[in-house]
């Protein structure tokens, strides 16, 4: 037996030492979970909105619930083919393409290039160093200032066409809005425009003259209560009624005119108590482009182009 013993004791140990030996290999090889890296704090960029401070003359003091935007400056720059640059206000929008293409066939190979916006938004895209060659104003308010401000030259400024409001409805009319006297009745849902866009203006102006010559001050206020959007342009007006998410808006009969047919019916406001916007056209000082810039303008101002403007339901000047 112990023979044996002595036999088996050498294997033994070696098969103790190499259990061992393996544990202490496996202790040294092994890896145990390390934290995860923690970047240090001077590494990190703080992500923050960036946003465009909205000019205190968009802000009206009485519509605060105003649909407001900012207005970015347009990359517009001078061409060389004769491309005359047209900051035009947006009311001018249904009959941009047609003045457009009736002014190269007449001047060819010049063409017209639309920056279509609220007249109060072009004025801001000026200041803010846009590049334009011909300014088209539907308000004598933004025109002037601009005057002052030194932006045109001053011979070219001009009177170009005029504009009546007038109250669109959806085809279906919903509101069953019969006459102007409707618009204050409770649930109507009006939208207007911002009284710092022209159409506002021209809007509030109307409202009232109708409230001191007919409707009284107890219906302009059902009115202005009934009002559930403030546009900061006049063709966002016309969108809200053509969607049919209001019932009624206040715009240009140029607007309710180049309006797809059987789309909107119209109430017309008396002449008496409406207010008549004028529109002004102008050449930019700093236009690199002045010989189509200054035809342009007199084409806009020829008998061609006030017709075209007349048949999308715009007035001559008086």
């Amino acid at each position: 037996m112990l023979k044996r013993w002595n036999d088996t004791y050498p294997v033994f140990i070696s098969i103790i030492c190499l259990l061992i030996l393996t544990v202490l290999i496996a202790g040294c090889t092994s890896t145990s979970p390390q934290p995860p890296t923690i970047p240090k704090t001077d590494s990190i960029q703080p992500t923050t909105a960036v946003s465009t401070p909205v000019p205190k003359t968009l802000v009206s003091s009485t519509t605060t619930s105003a649909a407001v935007t900012s207005t970015p400056v347009p990359a517009y720059t001078p061409s060389e083919k004769g491309a005359v640059v047209v900051f035009a206000a947006a009311s001018l929008k249904g009959v941009s393409g047609k003045l457009g293409t009736a002014y190269a066939a007449m001047y060819p190979p010049h063409s017209a290039v639309f920056n279509l916006d609220g007249t109060q938004n072009l004025k801001i895209q000026v200041e803010n160093g846009a590049y334009a060659d011909v300014f088209i104003s539907a308000s004598n308010s933004y025109t002037n200032t601009l005057k002052s401000e030194g932006y045109f030259i001053n011979e070219t400024v001009k009177p170009l066409t005029t504009n009546y409001v007038i109250v669109i409805l959806p085809a279906s009319n919903p509101g069953n809005i019969k006459t102007l006297a409707d618009l204050a009745k409770p649930g109507i849902k009006i939208a207007l425009g911002d009284k710092t866009v022209p159409v506002g203006t021209a809007t509030f102006a109307a409202l009232a003259n109708l409230a001191k010559t007919t409707y009284g001050q107890d219906w302009n206020k059902s009115v202005f209560s009934n009002v559930v959007t403030y546009e900061t342009t006049e063709p966002g007006v016309a969108t809200k009624v053509s969607l049919g998410e209001v019932d009624a808006g206040f715009v240009y009969e140029s607007t309710y005119t180049a309006a797809p047919k059987g789309t909107l019916t119209a109430i017309v406001i008396p002449k008496a108590d409406n207010y008549l916007q004028t529109y002004t056209i102008s050449v930019m000082k700093q236009t690199q482009n002045s010989g189509a810039a200054l035809e342009f303008e007199d084409f806009m101002l020829s008998g061609v182009g006030r017709q075209i403007l007349r048949d999308y339901g715009f007035r001559p000047v008086t």
